[in-house]
């Protein structure tokens, strides 16, 4: 295996940015065709490492460590091991099997949302230096193994997404962009505070190190219990922000409504995983004891999260916005799957991560074929779709149907899994939660019948259905939602060894 292999993965898309670089930025159709093609080669060597991994391979084969920099010994390290110490931050790459199967999502969504970009109008040129940027991003965030590279990707990702809401956005995309900037902005302070808190005390950026120095308890590092649970409580604002929980949900709407359909496609589906993806990774990896005592609070909140949301949904009037509490309710299952603490909780809660992901990026693309066609997405002005757009129709059913749960989709498993672990350990709150599984068939049910078959409407124009690359992503991202509903052990595999480790860290 390459020692490069990772880096090239990750930083593949800068290649297809200097092309971007050279080209005329009036020649609309070039500039697309680049801005797809340079997000193949990341796609490409996913599947390889995914592949490679099902064929035997060992993941650890794909890490990278080199020296970096370094810099003189924190105080609290010159303490225990003298004032002579110096720290080096080494440049460090590698996979597990969640983080791999972020990745294929990542890369998968990125080339879709790249082709959905084919109904961007103005300024193509940027839009896609900026779009490749953010894959970047996105993927190096899933690939760090140390917290000064997680933290560079992570901050990576906010800088084209604040451009790109901000400027091809909607009408109130100027607003939407401040929002996602500032709330952001905050859990990056915070998820700062924290990584520069465990430096310190531990000696090494290192995720895996950490976690073995916080977790062994062996009083080398002076880390009480109180003090651990304060750092955990810092993490769940930060990544609550991303993820988003309730109450610190509110910039995501705007973003979600005013955001061009084909970036709303990546925030959903990878950008808010991200969140779910720091809690399991450093909330529950690092510190797992406290992590269990705050179970019972996470499930309460997983199921605020899940009917909040759902209730919300069902009396919107704006089909974006539905899908915007959408989006809050289903990221309630994953608290619900982590609160739960087993293995059927915890392979829930990473199933609807994926699963949703697919799922979002599937309905904001339709949105956005049908905004293209009939100018609007207000259900109220929306009706009888399934005579003028047939095909657009049906996967709109498709969708909401993948998405309210329907066995044989992707929805489904997660779904069971998540609620299976947690009736295991809270019943009550499970109960209580499961309420949201009939209010979720309900809004969604409402919102795409009315505007499929609901009273058909006079468009003033010819309507054209779905048509020419327009299908590839749709396509693509029902193949994915079908083969995790029928199959889930495409998922289960790779998970396998991290929800063993997750749980032996919890003593299970």
């Amino acid at each position: 295996m390459s020692n490069y292999f990772l880096s090239l993965l990750i930083f593949a898309p800068l290649i297809g940015m200097v092309v971007l670089f050279f080209l005329p930025k009036t020649n609309e159709k070039l500039i697309k065709t680049v801005g797809v093609l340079a997000t193949l080669p990341s796609l490409l060597l996913a599947f390889i490492a995914y592949f490679q991994f099902r064929g035997g391979t060992e993941l650890t084969q794909f890490a990278e460590n080199r020296s970096w920099f370094q810099i003189g010994s924190p105080r609290f390290i010159s303490e225990f091991y003298g004032p002579d110490v110096f720290l080096g931050i080494p440049y460090e790459l590698g996979l597990n099997g969640f983080s791999l199967v972020m990745i294929l999502l990542t890369a998968v969504l990125s080339t879709l949302a790249a082709i959905a970009s084919i109904h961007i109008k103005k300024e193509w040129k940027g839009y896609f230096l900026l779009f490749l940027l953010l894959q970047v991003g996105m993927l190096g965030v899933f690939a760090a193994e140390n917290l000064l590279l997680f933290f560079i990707f992570f901050e990576i990702t906010l800088i084209p997404m604040f451009f790109l809401i901000g400027k091809w956005g909607y009408f109130e995309k100027e607003n939407a962009a401040y929002r996602f900037l500032v709330y952001n902005g905050l859990g990056s302070a915070i998820l700062l505070i924290v990584f520069i808190v465990l430096y310190t005390k531990t000696g090494t950026m290192n995720i895996a190190e950490i976690t073995q120095i916080v977790t062994s308890n062996s009083g080398i590092v002076p880390l009480t219990d109180s003090f651990k649970m304060g750092l955990l409580i810092a993490l769940l604002v930060a990544f609550g922000i991303k993820l988003p929980i309730v109450p610190l949900h509110s910039w995501m709407l705007k973003v979600h409504v005013q955001a061009p359909p084909s970036i709303v496609m990546l925030h959903a589906g990878v950008l808010l995983k991200i969140g779910a993806y720091g809690l399991i990774r450093f909330g529950l990896n690092i510190f797992p004891e406290q992590f269990a005592s705050l179970s019972v609070i996470l499930a309460i909140l997983g199921v605020v999260n899940l009917l909040y949301g759902a209730f919300l949904a069902l009396i919107q009037t704006e089909f974006k916005m539905v899908l915007a509490y959408s989006s809050i309710s289903h990221m309630g299952i994953v608290l619900i799957g982590l609160s739960a603490l087993n293995e059927a909780g915890i392979q829930g809660a990473i199933f609807q991560v994926v699963s949703h992901g697919f799922i979002a990026a599937l309905l904001f693309f339709l949105i956005g074929v049908m905004y293209e066609r009939v100018g609007t997405t207000n259900i109220e002005k929306l009706g009888g779709l399934a005579k003028v757009m047939p095909i657009t129709a049906g996967f709109f059913l498709v969708g909401a149907l993948a998405s309210l749960g329907l066995p044989g989709m992707s929805g489904f498993v997660s779904e069971f899994m998540a609620f299976l672990g947690l009736f295991q350990k809270e019943p009550i709150i499970a109960a209580v939660g499961a309420l949201g599984i009939i209010l979720t068939a309900a809004y969604l049910l409402r919102a795409v019948l009315r505007i499929t078959f609901g009273k058909p409407i006079d468009y003033s124009e010819k309507v054209v259905d779905m048509r020419g690359a327009e299908y590839v992503p749709v396509l693509v991202l029902v193949f994915f939602i079908v083969l995790i509903g029928v199959y889930p052990n495409i998922l289960v595999y790779p998970l396998q060894a991290t929800i063993e480790a997750i749980m032996l860290g919890l003593g299970g």
